[in-house]
């Protein structure tokens, strides 16, 4: 599944929050030093080459503030862009500027950052069958702004939560341990019984409990932790049956290996819970 774009009301709210975190009562220094009538300008450019992603949350986060801003898209989310590229053009009070500033680059530095690693992943495994799948491993409260990230790189989200997909993991298993044929067959009879228009995956840590999977009929298989002989043998019971999902300390320099064995999915938790943030700047523009 893709994520949807971004609704104007969740962007308004995002920005709401972290500029009532990061204002307060009131920016002192701008407050103090600069005056109300002082009208600005400013770039905010890419300080190294990334993939956009949040430039409405920027442009919200400046707007909140003066509604009256100017703000000039040099550039458009999902776009790689090099080094020294400009992102946004901003005119306004200066007081607006100085005090959205921080919050603009910080929903642009980390979602700039979840969509540029995103992108290298999906490079990676160019010209295979497979397709990368973010994670549940997401920053609080900011699940839908990463996974909306994740697509801008090209990557896939697999679900948005706890509610949109089953997934049986291997602590639900356990739980049913002693269910006959077999735990896994219980519980996908159950899920479909329960929640018959949801996909039904099943988490599988040995090859028994793949072919478990399969013959219990689940629409996906997620291969936990398996090498890659394992995972090519995976791929071989699942073929015409389900989807094959690997999942498990993928890395850079692994996933390419991955992708060939010939899985459908790669999922990969580090796209959101550990893409480093960007260099992005915003710089006030000399008018003498």
């Amino acid at each position: 599944m893709s994520v949807e774009l971004l609704a104007a009301e969740e962007i308004r709210q995002a920005v709401a929050s972290a500029l009532v975190e990061d204002i307060g009562s009131g920016d002192v220094t701008t407050l103090a030093v600069v005056p109300e009538t002082a009208q600005a300008k400013a770039v905010v450019r890419a300080r190294e080459p990334l993939v956009v992603a949040g430039l409405a949350l920027a442009e919200a986060a400046f707007r909140a503030l003066d509604t009256e801003v100017r703000v000039t898209y040099a550039t458009q989310d999902a776009q790689r862009v090099t080094g020294g590229k400009p992102l946004l053009e901003i005119a306004g009070t200066a007081r607006a500027l100085l005090s959205a500033e921080r919050v603009a680059l910080n929903f642009l530095q980390r979602l700039c950052g979840v969509a540029t690693l995103t992108a290298q992943f999906v490079d990676a495994i160019k010209d295979t069958r497979a397709q990368i799948l973010d994670t549940r491993k997401t920053t609080p409260g900011w699940r839908r702004l990463e996974k909306y990230a994740v697509t801008c790189g090209g990557g896939r989200n697999h679900r948005l939560g706890l509610f949109d997909m089953v997934l049986i993991k291997d602590n639900h298993l356990a739980a049913l341990r002693n269910e006959s044929p077999n735990a896994i067959a219980a519980a996908v009879q159950r899920a479909r019984a329960q929640y018959p228009s949801l996909k039904v995956e099943v988490e599988a840590d040995t090859l028994e409990q793949v072919e478990q999977a399969v013959a219990a009929g689940a629409d996906m298989v997620l291969l936990d932790n398996m090498n890659l002989l394992q995972l090519r043998l995976a791929v071989q019971k699942t073929k015409g049956h389900a989807l094959a999902e690997a999942s498990g300390g993928v890395t850079l320099a692994g996933v390419r290996a991955i992708a060939e064995t010939g899985v459908d999915f790669i999922s990969v938790g580090a796209l959101t819970h550990s893409a480093r943030a960007v260099d992005i700047g915003l710089d006030f523009e000399d008018k003498s």
